[in-house]
């Protein structure tokens, strides 16, 4: 699995489950189907901490969930990213890029929904710590956040890139 971190990829922003915002307060941006079936096989299911840009704004930190989410029982596995600041608005559509750097954990059940807030509220702080050592801050300057984004809103939003 880390032998292929950092890994980067970006696409446009799709409509997930809609549970991040309404039933855990943790808004999650989620990547289509064709990104997420682009990730090498060596990034397992679990959570990741990185970087995270949308359109061309600023970098933030980020925790991403790779997954079939055992609690909710998904049949698909999914790409949920949680950018660390605050939007005033969705952004659907939009594009995100984002570099994965560490792995957290791995993916694993839940005996309720406080558990599991207060699992994803401990992987934030888990991804803010492990963000702010020297050798993952540098990354957050990549060429990769500054460069225009390579996704011309295709009708997939696929691109992905290693």
């Amino acid at each position: 699995m880390t032998n292929k971190l950092p890994y980067f990829t970006e696409g446009n922003v799709v409509k997930g489950f809609g549970r991040g915002s309404k039933e855990l307060g943790i808004p999650t941006a989620n990547f289509p189907i064709e990104i997420v079936q682009q990730l090498p096989e060596e990034i397992t299911a679990g959570v990741y901490y990185g970087w995270a840009q949308v359109d061309e704004g600023p970098v933030f930190k980020m925790v991403m969930s790779i997954g079939w989410n055992p609690y909710y029982k998904n049949t698909v596995k999914s790409m949920e990213t949680h950018i660390i600041h605050k939007f005033k608005e969705d952004f659907y559509g939009s594009n995100l890029k984002v570099c994965m750097l560490g792995f957290i954990r791995p993916m694993r059940n839940f005996s309720g929904l406080d558990e599991l807030i207060s699992a994803i509220n401990k992987d934030i702080s888990d991804s803010e710590e492990a963000l702010d050592k020297p050798e993952n801050i540098k990354i957050k300057t990549d060429n990769f956040f500054a460069t225009k984004s390579r996704n011309t809103q295709s009708s997939s939003g696929a691109t992905c890139c290693i």
